[in-house]
């Protein structure tokens, strides 16, 4: 059966939507890690306003800070996994291919920010704030064994002390180097620069 001439668009998108979902991670295509400029905003002359403003910040997109030194004017987060096309609330995934993008294929990402004093043109005592995003894509080693006939008991066996149905995968995770996030770090900028 031809579909109609108005929706073939439609068809032709759901077509390569159907390809790309059923090749997996070979439809994603592994970019080299760039060094785009690191993304810049001016913040007051309170360096503890500027501090705090920021870590709100990281925050309200959904990153929690793993370390904070102040004497250093550094503020680091943990990875975190990618937002699906389903969860609008979450901020770490920047646009429709990013999130397409973390739906089909595991990512992770990870702010460093730095806050440091800067003299010139904005005044003695002026912090500028440093985005940089980093994104990585996971490398599974060999297959997974959790599906969903393996996650389940077995009713003609014994049931013995092992209660462990499901495994993991076999081998560690090994994660791949995407490099920076610009429109996540332009997002981050953006907001920082309307506290």
């Amino acid at each position: 059966m031809r579909p109609p001439s108005a929706s073939r668009p439609l068809f032709a998108a759901s077509c390569a939507a159907l390809c790309a979902a059923l090749t997996g991670c070979s439809a994603v295509a592994v970019r080299p890690p760039d060094a785009p400029a690191p993304s810049r905003v001016m913040l007051t002359p309170d360096r503890e306003a500027a501090w705090e403003s920021t870590v709100s910040t990281l925050h309200r997109f959904g990153f929690r800070t793993a370390d904070e030194n102040k004497l250093d004017g550094t503020i680091e987060t943990v990875w975190v996994v990618g937002s699906s096309v389903g969860e609008v609330w979450r901020g770490d995934s920047v646009g429709f291919a990013n999130r397409l993008e973390d739906t089909l294929q595991s990512t992770r990402r990870r702010v460093i920010a730095s806050v440091r004093p800067v003299e010139g043109e904005f005044g003695p005592d002026a912090y500028e704030v440093t985005i940089r995003v980093f994104k990585e894509m996971e490398d599974v080693r060999g297959v997974t064994a959790n599906t969903t006939g393996g996650a389940t008991f077995q009713n003609r066996s014994s049931l013995d002390g092992e209660l462990q149905a499901v495994y993991g995968q076999f081998g560690p995770t090994q994660w791949i180097p995407l490099g920076r996030d610009p429109a996540l770090e332009n997002e981050i900028i953006a907001a920082l620069g309307k506290r």
